[in-house]
């Protein structure tokens, strides 16, 4: 059976004063993700150095990352991203999230921050009887 997760993205930005390989090894580590990571040098406003860093995962790896995203989120935070979907989910299904960096590199998932990292969860819409809002529902609130 075909995954019900088409793709899942990963992005971030690193700054000059950060520690990029820390901030990858977090991601990885913590969200689980095993796929090579496309970089992109870009300037700021003031000439610092800022690196846009981004991943993509498809079929088993995207819907086992998502999965386990899922599980690791805290129950208020799940509730809080359920509670949130008619926001976070576009006319396309797809489902954004944003992580809190500083958590992620403590080895802990949240929501939120200023800085955060990230994801881009596109569902398999013919797959989903309930559509795209009832699967992650579903999924989030840990009955999937």
């Amino acid at each position: 059976m075909t995954s019900p997760i088409q793709s899942l993205e990963v992005s971030y930005l690193v700054h000059s004063t950060e520690d990029k390989e820390r901030i990858d090894s977090a991601v990885e580590d913590t969200l689980g993700i095993k796929a090579p990571m496309t970089t992109e040098e870009l300037a700021g406003h003031f000439g610092n150095r800022i690196v846009h860093v981004s991943c993509r995962l498809t079929g088993g790896a995207a819907s086992s990352a998502f999965m386990g995203l899922a599980q690791r989120l805290s129950s208020s935070a799940r509730k809080e991203l359920v509670g949130s979907l008619g926001e976070t989910l576009d006319e396309h299904s797809t489902l954004y999230i944003r992580l809190d960096r500083q958590s992620l590199v403590k080895g802990e998932i949240a929501l939120g921050g200023r800085e955060p990292i990230r994801v881009r969860v596109k569902p398999r819409l013919f797959q989903m009887k309930e559509g795209a809002t009832g699967f992650f529902k579903r999924t989030l609130e840990g009955t999937a």
